[in-house]
């Protein structure tokens, strides 16, 4: 059987596992830890605090730091409402291109990681080689934040990471944080015959809305001159606005759910300090004044650090070199690279498929795709015997 096929048969397997973030991986993760302790891998499984949810770190080569980490996350995203031609949690196979939930983001990377791993296992590693799977990724990265918390205290650690999202196989040193809020309101319900004897949460919260959009003007101005990004600076986004019960009680409570991509950590601060001042200085103060007991909460839901190009990457050099690309691209679109360069990685995203498929009905990755990465990834093999 050829690598190429071996890869498809892995990435029917993994398809089949229905990896909504909102439901368990725990029998991706045992099918994923079976299949590298084939090959003699040493395999952490490392749960949540659910225990529904699990990572999985595993190691061939020697026991020490500065290996190399093949990073992908095995959760996808809902397919409930969404019109697909095939069922998504079956791989299907039409003209080149491989259909199911997950086959570009990024259960493809990881199939092509497990038709690999044989050939990392074929003989004495000088260099460690690290599988890390992660639950969560589309959710705020909980996975990795994990992960990456733990590993800040193992006695060995490794020297950089590869993360597959889908690239079409383009070298990416550098995307935008992503940074996941939830504003609660908490009002005073009343009659809504006098708005007046009560604190309406909506009301606030379409307050803290109009704010929220007046900054994301002033971040548009912020951007900065020689960016590579598009939209070339921070962005917000309302993602959602919810509250109230009926045309005529006013609503004690309201909720708002609003992201942050920032382009630097002095675009974060300036916009979560700009929307606290907003909410502890202007909005309390005039909710209390009705009601004593008013309160603005803010929950994160999910905080997850940007990947800055550096000038000195060996992840990236090494990823060139495989691949031929003589630059490097930056995305808009997250991943967890970013918490594996403030671990103090180097870190790169390359990966088969177009991100544009993802999250769509049909999603695919082409198997021109998964062959360039398998290509790379036994490339990778010469980095770890040198």
């Amino acid at each position: 059987m050829s690598r190429l096929d071996a890869c498809i048969d892995h990435l029917r397997d993994l398809v089949a596992f229905p990896t909504v973030s909102s439901d368990s991986n725990l029998a991706m993760i045992a099918h994923l830890a079976n299949r590298l302790e084939d090959v003699g891998a040493r395999c952490r499984i490392l749960r949540d605090d659910s225990g529904r949810k699990a990572n999985l770190f595993a190691s061939l080569g020697p026991d020490i730091s500065g290996g190399i980490v093949l990073s992908g996350h095995t959760d996808v995203v809902p397919v409930a409402d969404q019109d697909w031609a095939t069922d998504p949690f079956a791989l299907s196979a039409r003209d080149g291109l491989l259909y199911g939930r997950g086959t570009c983001d990024m259960k493809g990377f990881i199939a092509a990681c497990l038709a690999v791993a044989p050939v990392y296992a074929d003989g004495a590693l000088r260099r460690p080689l690290h599988f890390c799977f992660t639950h969560d990724e589309e959710t705020g990265c909980l996975g990795a934040q994990a992960l990456v918390a733990e590993m800040a205290d193992w006695d060995t650690r490794p020297g950089l990471a590869i993360i597959g999202e889908p690239t079409s196989m383009r070298l990416v040193e550098g995307h935008k944080g992503c940074c996941e809020y939830t504003t609660t309101f908490h009002g005073l319900a009343g009659h809504g015959s006098n708005p007046d004897l009560g604190v309406s949460a909506t009301e606030y919260a379409a307050r803290f809305v109009a704010r929220l959009l007046e900054l994301r003007g002033e971040l548009a101005a912020r951007a900065p001159a020689d960016s590579r990004f598009t939209p070339p600076g921070t962005t917000v986004q309302v993602g959602g606005l919810r509250g109230g019960i009926a045309h005529n009680v006013i609503a004690e409570l309201a909720e708002v759910d609003w992201e942050l991509r920032p382009v630097n950590a002095a675009d974060k601060d300036l916009a979560t300090r700009t929307m606290r001042d907003f909410c502890n200085e202007t909005l309390l103060p005039a909710m209390r004044a009705v009601h004593e007991g008013s309160k603005i909460e803010t929950e994160t839901i999910g905080d997850v650090a940007g990947l800055e190009p550096v000038d000195d990457n060996e992840a990236a050099r090494i990823v060139s070199g495989l691949t031929g690309a003589n630059g490097a691209d930056v995305v808009a679109f997250g991943t967890e690279a970013g918490l594996f360069q403030k671990l103090g990685l180097d870190a790169v995203v390359c990966g088969p498929g177009d991100i544009a498929q993802a999250h769509k009905p049909d999603e695919f990755v082409s198997t021109d795709q998964l062959a360039a990465c398998l290509a790379m990834l036994e490339g990778l093999d010469a980095h770890l015997r040198a």
